[in-house]
């Protein structure tokens, strides 16, 4: 899986950072998720490798502004490009009231289905929010001002690697039948022999996970979903030094992701969400608050508009 940022600011948008949205790009399909879709986002898909056509999903965190106001103009957006075969919406109980008052209001009509999905049972019961047959996505209630969720995604177990030296040796021709073996089936060979998939791979791989959380306070709930996953995107919207602050409008500081990610043994910590006071130039800067969180959580990143990352296995830094 591959992450890509296309806002990491909070609240209003800066020259260098525009407001919340990530996109996960899944292995081995051409298709897109989207955490979060604040204004402009569409903008920065144009500027990105990323491709819109590609988006199936949009996972909501909250119905604050800056992470939902690019939503309308982007399903906009999809719909006259004709190009979608459909959407499904995840997110809070308003979400559905929100989009049909400004599309109605708009006048705006899709050509796609839009399907959306209430996530606060699934949160709230520890139920699985949506399961097909490469992932996993659960959810969790986060410490905001207004409901607000935390997002996991768990790729499921892959097969093992194939030996194809055996496969070689055993004069097997190379093709599709390589794909079979491959997925641990059975497959008759033009000769006559039959051969068992689970005879050329090796134990299966696990796959890899990802936990998007944003906005809130220190949360206990968010270290259970984001136990042992290889990477946690967490907000940082305020250094350490203004920690009342982020008490008062509840959110987290530096130091909070840190230990969120600490407590949870998580594998790679990015920083997103950052307060627009902390720009180039100021007497804190983003860069102060990567080093608060690199002091508690070594393997801690600062995450920027456009940047690309591989999710990868195996990083735990605890």
């Amino acid at each position: 899986m591959q992450v890509t940022f296309l806002g990491t600011s909070s609240g209003v948008p800066t020259r260098a950072r525009n407001v919340s949205a990530v996109a996960l790009r899944l292995p081995q399909r051409s298709e897109l998720w989207l955490f979060d879709c604040g204004e402009g986002t569409q903008h920065q898909f144009l500027r990105s490798n990323l491709r819109l056509s590609q988006l199936k999903r949009i996972f909501i965190t909250h119905m604050h502004g800056d992470h939902v106001f690019g939503l309308p103009g982007l399903l906009a957006s999809l719909g006259l490009a004709g190009n979608s075969e459909g959407i499904d919406l995840y997110g809070p109980d308003p979400l559905e009231n929100y989009l049909s008052g400004v599309m109605n209001n708009c006048s705006c009509r899709t050509s796609y289905p839009i399907e959306i999905h209430r996530v606060r049972k699934a949160a709230q019961e520890n139920l699985i929010l949506l399961e097909d047959k490469d992932f996993i996505v659960r959810c969790t209630s986060l410490n905001h001002r207004v409901p607000a969720f935390a997002y996991r995604i768990d790729e499921k177990e892959k097969p093992g690697r194939f030996d194809l030296e055996r496969a070689k040796a055993l004069k097997i021709p190379p093709g599709p039948i390589y794909a079979e073996l491959q997925r641990g089936k059975k497959v008759r060979l033009d000769d006559g022999r039959v051969v068992e998939g689970k005879d050329f791979c090796g134990p299966k791989r696990r796959g890899s996970s990802l936990v998007y959380c944003t906005d809130t306070l220190f949360s206990e709930a968010a270290i259970e979903l984001a136990n042992g996953a290889d990477m946690l995107i967490h907000e940082s919207t305020y250094s350490h030094e203004d920690a009342e602050m982020a008490y008062q409008r509840q959110h987290s500081t530096s130091t909070m992701a840190a230990q969120t990610a600490a407590e949870a043994k998580v594998g790679q910590l990015i920083l997103t969400h950052l307060s627009p006071r902390y720009t180039p130039g100021n007497r804190v800067t983003a860069n102060d608050l990567l080093a608060e969180a690199r002091s508690i959580f070594p393997n801690t990143l600062l995450a920027k508009d456009f940047l690309e990352i591989d999710i990868k296995q195996g990083c735990n830094s605890s």
